[in-house]
């Protein structure tokens, strides 16, 4: 992998030796470990002019982890209790390497922060890298794929067996932690964002924090969670009926979300505008007369976070490229009824590799438990 590594940092150089920097400061935690190979507590990584450097704190340098960074790259770990600001301290070094410019991310650095970075190299000029580690990150290779397939594997066991198990009677907030602890159970890092369990009138509500209230017979079951594995995170939700077979309002909505979800697969293809897989799903429900309370997107990019480039939102910019692995997850919710959810991660693929690689494979049959 160190190899790998090279070729990223040797990218965000070329990108920035483009834009007139010397050097970089790279302090997103999720662009460091991209970057690097690993992102310790608080860590910098550090382009700079005669060599790249990983700049940790002395505490948090010591703790344990399962990272290990790019063995390539030089650590230098801040000497003294609390050991500094790192980004402080590279921004000292790459002046005394003679650059006389640094690129850094602006959009993760606080006010003063970025104060401290030119008081402590006043020579230095600031210029903003934006979102350049973001988009090199967009496109995955497939060891970064193989990773979120794991994750998706581990996703779809836990979900599983807490499908096997008796549901009624037990509350939203004891069938979110289940999960949780069968993720880990089954070799994830954790889970990839807190676990959404949502019942009865809560139900296919977006971002649903899951509460004390107990499952009942009857009721609509939403469920979203997603492992963390190697740092890489997918996501996957399933809407499920409790109890006897489902009422027909149910099966209406049900499946009405399961074409909406269905258009917005088929839709992943190389070179596709985002904005038109966020229209393909939301025309079939804007067909059916739910204009009002959609999410404000049917998708979005995943990775080393949950959420990245691209978002699949009507406003959307941009167009799909392969290997680039996105969720697709449109929803309706009917307040004080419930509603319905259907969420996947997939990763773009041409037709002439099969289409659209579909990671999270839990049946999305209305199923009655």
């Amino acid at each position: 992998m160190s190899e790998v590594y090279a070729a990223r940092r040797t990218r965000l150089r070329e990108y920035c030796n483009a834009g007139g920097s010397a050097a970089a400061l790279v302090s997103r935690p999720a662009n460091v470990r991209y970057l690097a190979g690993a992102a310790p507590h608080g860590a910098v990584l550090l382009l700079g002019k005669t060599e790249d450097l990983l700049v940790c704190a002395g505490p948090t340098a010591d703790r344990p982890t399962q990272e290990r960074p790019d063995e390539a790259l030089r650590v230098q770990t801040l000497p003294g209790v609390g050991g500094g600001d790192p980004a402080v301290a590279a921004a000292g070094l790459v002046a005394g390497q003679g650059a006389d410019s640094l690129a850094v991310e602006e959009h993760h650095l606080t006010v003063a922060r970025h104060r401290a970075l030119g008081s402590v190299a006043p020579g230095l000029r600031l210029a903003n890298l934006g979102g350049a580690v973001e988009q090199l990150r967009v496109v995955k290779d497939e060891e970064e794929i193989s990773c979120l397939r794991i994750g998706a594997e581990i996703t779809d066991q836990a979900l599983g067996e807490l499908l096997e198990s008796i549901l009624v009677g037990r509350t939203e907030r004891h069938l979110a932690l289940e999960l949780e602890r069968r993720l880990v159970d089954h070799g994830a890092d954790g889970p990839a964002f807190p676990t959404s369990v949502a019942t009865g009138p809560n139900a296919g509500r977006p971002g649903h924090r899951p509460t004390d209230r107990r499952v009942e017979e009857g009721d609509f079951l939403s469920v979203c969670l997603g492992a963390t594995y190697r740092g890489y995170r997918c996501e996957i939700g399933r809407t499920f009926v409790i109890g006897t077979a489902p009422a027909d309002w149910q099966i209406e909505l049900y499946d009405l979300v399961f074409a909406a979800q269905r258009a917005g697969r088929e839709s992943l293809v190389p070179g596709a505008a985002c904005r038109d897989v966020d229209r393909a799903a939301r025309q079939v429900l804007d067909s059916a007369g739910y204009t009002e309370g959609l999410t404000a997107l049917t998708g979005h990019g995943v990775g080393l976070e949950i959420d990245e480039d691209p978002q699949l939102s009507p406003a959307a910019m941009g167009k799909l490229d392969a290997c680039v692995p996105v969720t697709v997850e449109p929803g309706v919710h009917l307040p004080g009824r419930g509603g319905v959810r259907i969420d996947d991660t997939l990763v773009v693929r041409p037709e002439a590799d099969g289409g659209p690689e579909l990671l999270t494979i839990t049946t999305k049959e209305l199923l009655a438990l």
